[in-house]
């Protein structure tokens, strides 16, 4: 089975944009449940729904891929889970290493879902010396001192960090010394690397930031509007709407 390092996914090299990039994994998710639920076609206003996208973008997204669907049938949801689950690079083996298996680290481990979409835990990396071989989620952890040599032994190119803050730019240059591409960075903190290098970060204080944001908003509709009616300069569509892009709607904040 090919490895990470052996084959880059082509949605850069064909000139399809981030935004629909991004898209796509909320495409495939809403896809893999019509599959696990024996459904043969979907419809785009149907898919568009369970994914949480209009219609219409959705099939500008699908035309990126050459995927038309058919005129009163719909797109084969069966195809279409092939389709861009290839494009995203997930019909191989993409071995993970896991640096700092504190509790989110441990939690990110024992995520049952990774095997099924493309990815294979290949090593937990901790700096604490107690944790070193002691089991979690069946894999024995690991120090950091072999960080180079677990990378290079298992072919890794995506890794993720689950450090504190503090730490996370050291492990972060020591993994793309190491040959790692694409990192996952779960600290608080902005990482500086090197072109080539992609970064993608979670930050669940930001999210809930934003989602307070809202809350404060809708309450102050409600209050100037005691019959639940929304002001006219103000619809409920603009609660939630995104920055316009080249591409349409981006995400008015976007992982690093």
């Amino acid at each position: 089975m090919a490895t990470g390092r052996s084959h880059r996914p082509a949605t850069r090299s064909r000139g399809i944009p981030e935004a629909t990039v991004a898209r796509l994994p909320l495409y495939l998710r809403a896809l893999t449940a019509l599959s696990e639920r024996s459904v043969p076609t979907v419809s785009s206003e149907e898919l568009a729904a369970a994914a949480g996208v209009n219609s219409a973008k959705l099939r500008k997204d699908f035309s990126y891929l050459g995927s038309y669907g058919t005129r009163g049938v719909g797109y084969d949801v069966e195809y279409l889970v092939y389709q861009i689950s290839r494009e995203l690079g997930l019909t191989q083996d993409w071995p993970v290493v896991i640096v700092g298996i504190g509790n989110l680290g441990a939690a990110l481990a024992n995520y049952g879902g990774f095997a099924s979409r493309g990815f294979r835990v290949a090593a937990l990396i901790d700096a604490d010396p107690a944790m070193a071989g002691k089991p979690v989620a069946g894999i024995p952890v690991q120090h950091t001192d072999d960080l180079e040599k677990i990378i290079t032994d298992n072919g890794v190119s995506i890794g993720v960090i689950a450090t504190p803050a503090g730490a996370a730019q050291q492990v972060c240059d020591r993994l793309v010394a190491a040959g790692v591409t694409s990192i996952l960075n779960f600290a608080p903190t902005v990482l500086s690397v090197p072109d080539g290098v992609d970064v993608r970060k979670v930050d669940l204080s930001i999210e809930l930031q934003i989602l307070a944001f809202h809350e404060q908003r809708k309450a102050g509709e409600e209050a100037a509007s005691p019959d639940g009616a929304v002001p006219p300069s103000v619809s409920r569509a603009d609660s939630h709407e995104t920055d316009q892009g080249p591409e349409g709607d981006v995400p008015a904040v976007m992982p690093a």
